[in-house]
């Protein structure tokens, strides 16, 4: 089978599904490659780079088409081009069904079958086909890039012989895979970094990156991870409360990143006129939900605009095709992981398997049947945090009920290990000689005592191992003491070397401890 990649007509589009490197991987699966004359130069990527690869050069789009069973693209199919399909040819591409049901209907018509690649689940087993993610990762970092050219100042704060330069704030709205992009990158260029999501499982990812969490001073914070791995549409309350904690933040920042944005819904409002209205001259928004509207009251889709009081507020949609060689580097290679599994035995023949999660999950149209929406995928991308029920306050009358039941408990245990101890004791003096009773006894109160002594001595400085070796030690040197007095010179001997080496060990404990406290005083 033969699997082609035609050059992208949206006006603008850079990027191309196949490159050179993923055209051998590919036919290392035992495809044929085919590329359209051209598809790949706005990417950086020469036709002759392709024949040094052994891929197939068809000089219209019609012909590739025609020859390929198997079409991979960038951009959703235009009507045009899914009219050039065949019965049970597959395409795969961005495809965006839940907003394109006339171009499912045609493809159903045609006999066609689609996978799309933004439908692909969101869990770990996909991850390597997750295009969304990867078309994320360089927005993101596309993003701050292009903050930066347009702020008239450094990222990162300089002392110069010319003058202080204070660092720029930076507030990324959204923490998704996007989000995640833009807080490493502008933390890397030496920004004050800051970062909000509703998900509040993720503020430890924010804080891993150097960024500081924005949190909400709200009662019923909400776990809002949907499946997925997208946030969930937050209440009217918990919005008024981000919108309130936006506009105690609008005057400070520098940047704004907003990347809040759920596949297949409007984007929501988060950042208000009067908020830009807030923001000092200069000062910078990129707006990456733009495409859906924007998270930005003023954004227009595709353009740059400059607010009467300074602001700059970039819409564009194309950030990924913006950095088209890196972009089509990552998209090829999500595009060889989806026929990876497409081919399970690497004989260049497409098995469409709708029993696999992935496959399924990804198809919209299959067999001249439309089969989107897919079922719900079985395992959430981040779990939202289970709810912590607070502990009920105990009423005075029953606090003393525990006690007592408590207190119960402890003496019934105390009452039983004592009763079996004297039980066991009046069972070993019926068989055992009483100058044996004698001797046990006197081992017994020995180990209860010195257990007393050394687990309740109090470390104070020490730390509780050198209290407790402390502890051993002296014992040591007190049963040695009560030998010395022996007739015996070996007896007297082993004393002696027990009281010195105990003793090391105590003076030592507290050198080490005056060494240790000294370590943390000023000279």
């Amino acid at each position: 089978m033969k699997i082609g990649a035609p050059k992208e007509i949206e006006p603008g589009e850079a990027r191309v599904a196949m490159t050179p490197d993923s055209a051998q991987a590919l036919q290392k699966l035992g495809y044929d490659c085919v590329i359209e004359t051209g598809a790949g130069a706005a990417a950086g990527f020469t036709d002759d780079a392709y024949k040094a690869a052994g891929v197939e050069i068809a000089k219209t789009a019609a012909a590739l088409w025609k020859a390929s069973d198997v079409v991979a693209k960038v951009r959703p199919p235009q009507e045009v081009e899914l009219k050039r399909m065949r019965e049970g040819q597959l395409l795969i591409s961005f495809f965006w069904p839940g907003q394109n049901e006339k171009l499912m209907e045609l493809a159903k018509s045609k006999g066609a079958n689609v996978i799309a690649m933004d439908m692909v689940p969101r869990i770990s087993r996909a991850q390597k086909m997750d295009a969304l993610s990867s078309m994320a990762n360089i927005a993101g970092y596309r993003a701050v890039i292009e903050a930066g050219n347009n702020f008239g100042r450094f990222f990162t704060g300089q002392v110069t012989a010319a003058g202080k330069v204070p660092p720029a704030k930076v507030l990324v709205v959204g923490a998704g895979v996007a989000g995640l992009a833009a807080i490493g990158t502008a933390t890397s260029l030496g920004a004050i970094t800051y970062a909000f999501d509703v998900r509040p499982e993720v503020a430890e990812q924010i804080e891993s990156m150097g960024a500081e969490f924005v949190f909400l001073d709200f009662e019923d914070t909400q776990d809002s991870s949907a499946s997925g791995g997208y946030a969930a549409p937050s209440s009217p309350e918990f919005r008024e409360k981000q919108l309130e904690k936006f506009r105690e933040l609008a005057p400070e920042m520098d940047i704004v990143i907003t990347t809040a944005l759920i596949p297949g819904r409007p984007a929501p409002v988060l950042w208000t006129k009067d908020m830009v209205e807030a923001m000092k001259p200069g000062s910078v928004i990129i707006d990456l939900a733009a495409e859906r509207g924007g998270n930005c009251e003023l954004t227009k889709p595709d353009e740059k605009i400059v607010t009467d009081n300074g602001v700059t507020i970039v819409g564009y949609t194309d950030f990924p095709s913006r950095m088209a060689t890196q972009s089509s580097t990552l998209y090829s290679t999500n595009i060889r992981h989806m026929m990876t599994d497409l081919t399970p035995e690497k004989d260049g023949v497409v098995n469409h398997n709708m029993e696999d999660d992935v496959i399924r999950g990804a198809t919209a149209v299959f067999g001249g049947e439309i089969t989107y929406p897919p079922p719900p995928p079985k395992v959430a991308a981040i779990a939202a945090a289970p709810k912590k029920e607070k502990p009920k306050e105990l009423t005075p009358e029953e606090k003393r009920a525990a006690e007592f039941e408590a207190f119960r408990a402890q003496t019934r245990t105390q009452v039983t290990l004592l009763g079996g101890g004297a039980a066991f004791l009046l069972l070993l003096g019926l068989v055992t000689p009483a100058s044996f009773m004698a001797h046990f006894i006197v081992f017994a109160l020995a180990c209860f005592v010195g257990f007393q002594v050394i687990w309740n001595v109090a470390h104070s400085l020490h730390t509780p191992l050198m209290a407790v070796t402390n502890a051993i030690s002296s014992i040591i040197i007190v049963g040695a003491l009560m030998q010395i007095g022996s007739g015996s010179w070996l007896v007297i001997l082993l004393a002696a070397l027990s009281v010195f080496m105990a003793g090391i060990n105590i003076f030592g404990g507290f050198l080490v401890t005056r060494r240790m406290l000294a370590m943390f005083q000023k000279s």
